[in-house]
């Protein structure tokens, strides 16, 4: 059976990535293929690289408060490359004003500071899109 592919992106001008990388660590931990793009990264090099990799998730550390712009754009461009069954997750800094909105928008997991990661694999185990 082939492994999830997630791909972990930093979006945005937060240069904190630590919380990423704990997380790219403990899905592979749990046996996902993780591709991390590193920080400073662009909705359009997200989706691009979700793309190439051919990711059956997508989760974003966002710390900075940028949620609010950068989701909406990610979700544009995924639809418009149709990758809009690629499951998309968010962690970090997300006031809970912010949350009915990303998830009207096509978020499906929003995980705040804290979060056990046995929550954040099996959410993600549990909803990616099923492969034929």
């Amino acid at each position: 059976m082939r492994k999830l592919r997630v791909v972990i992106a930093k979006p945005g001008l937060d240069g904190h990535d630590r919380g990423a990388k704990v997380i790219a660590r403990a899905l592979r931990d749990a046996g996902m293929e993780v591709i991390y793009t590193g920080l400073r990264q662009t909705p359009e090099m997200i989706a691009s690289a979700a793309l190439q990799e051919d990711a059956d998730c997508i989760g974003l550390s966002i710390l900075s408060g940028a949620h609010n712009h950068i989701a909406p754009r990610l979700m544009e461009l995924l639809k418009e490359k149709g990758l809009d069954d690629v499951l998309v997750v968010i962690g970090g800094i997300i006031p809970d004003v912010d949350i009915p909105k990303l998830k009207a928008i096509g978020v499906k997991g929003i995980f705040l500071p804290g979060t056990p990661m046995q929550d954040i694999i099996e959410f993600i185990s549990g909803n990616v899109r099923t492969r034929v």
